[in-house]
């Protein structure tokens, strides 16, 4: 009983800590605009009442910041557990939400749709890129079916489906889209929260909540894995249905934020690290940790992409790897000192 006690510090700094990072981060950009005036904007939307500021101080709160704001808080939870849930499920520190090619095929679904027409224009392209996720997973999942079910070959099988679905997504933009098109596209494909909208805060937000739920629900099975999958089925874990219940989830909420955001790398593989050196290794107090320090890190990373050329934009993806590998390597070398 005493873990909750070492780690509950932990946790309210963090999420005082994002609540702090919101607030601040929507007061940077070109309008100046205070957190005072933040607080009031939200107050009064919540209770509806009449707006406090002028609408244009309005709109840019309420309907530009704030939903793009939450949007990478949501998005930079969701890349974390899922690597927490990848790493132990996969015994494999390397692991990282698009290790089953969820990623590359939501970029190739998303490319069909606005390069292509695929729908007749029935399909969003947030529609396509969720679409070809779910296409990527099936086939993953078949693949290492095929090839006896076996962890490794679980892995494998997405490195083989991301390649794939790589190179279709490269040979249908330099063969058949224009020139402005392709600059859209490539922008998507290194993540981008510029059409954050509340829609997309509400529906990542709940398959974040239901993910989390599902895995936290799943904790103590997940410690049983850190032992090798033999040792967990000897505790009594059904291993293959749970094995299929996890990285289902995971795939679920890597596909949804991928069709909302685009690819955004290194924080599913990088966060988990940092948290599991704060918290400990047990999931039940790893997993929020994780979501929390996934969710102050994208504000923060996103607020810096959006200003920092201003007016132009830096795709949140580059600026995510050019922190990430940096960290990453930082963390191997710790772990490597510890041994």
């Amino acid at each position: 009983m005493a873990a909750p006690v070492r780690t509950a510090p932990w946790y309210a700094a963090g999420f005082g800590l994002l609540v702090v990072s919101v607030a601040v981060a929507i007061t940077i950009g070109p309008a100046s605009i205070g957190v005072g005036e933040v607080w009031r904007t939200v107050w009064a939307h919540l209770r509806g009442a009449e707006p406090v500021l002028t609408p244009i101080r309005d709109g840019i709160i309420w309907h530009l910041r704030l939903p793009r704001t939450l949007l990478a808080a949501v998005c930079g939870a969701g890349l974390a557990v899922c690597g927490v849930v990848l790493q132990s499920l996969l015994r494999n520190p390397l692991a990282d939400p698009f290790v089953l090619g969820v990623s590359s095929g939501a970029s190739t679904g998303a490319v069909l749709v606005v390069v292509l027409g695929v729908g007749g224009g029935a399909l969003s392209l947030s529609a396509g890129a969720f679409a070809g996720a779910v296409v990527s997973f099936a086939l993953v999942l078949a693949l290492s079916h095929l090839l006896g079910g076996q962890l490794d070959r679980v892995v494998l099988c997405g490195v083989a489906a991301m390649q794939l679905f790589s190179a279709l997504t490269s040979f249908v933009v330099l063969t058949a889209a224009d020139a402005e098109t392709t600059r859209g596209v490539l922008f998507w494909l290194l993540g981008s929260l510029s059409s954050a909208s509340w829609v997309e805060v509400a529906s990542c937000g709940a398959v974040l909540a239901a993910t989390l739920a599902v895995c936290l629900g799943h904790s103590r099975t997940l410690d049983a894995f850190a032992f090798g999958e033999d040792a967990a089925a000897a505790l009594g874990v059904r291993v293959a249905r749970t094995r299929v219940v996890l990285l289902c989830a995971t795939a679920l909420l890597t596909a949804v934020l991928v069709s909302s955001t685009g690819a955004i790398g290194f924080v599913g593989l990088v966060l988990p690290h940092a948290a599991r050196a704060l918290v400990g290794s047990g999931h039940v107090r790893l997993l929020p940790a994780s979501a929390l320090a996934g969710a102050v890190f994208l504000v923060w990373v996103d607020t810096l992409a959006r200003t920092v050329l201003d007016p132009q934009e830096v795709p949140v993806g580059v600026l995510t790897s050019l922190i990430g590998v940096p960290a990453f390597v930082l963390v191997l070398y710790r772990t490597r000192r510890s041994r």
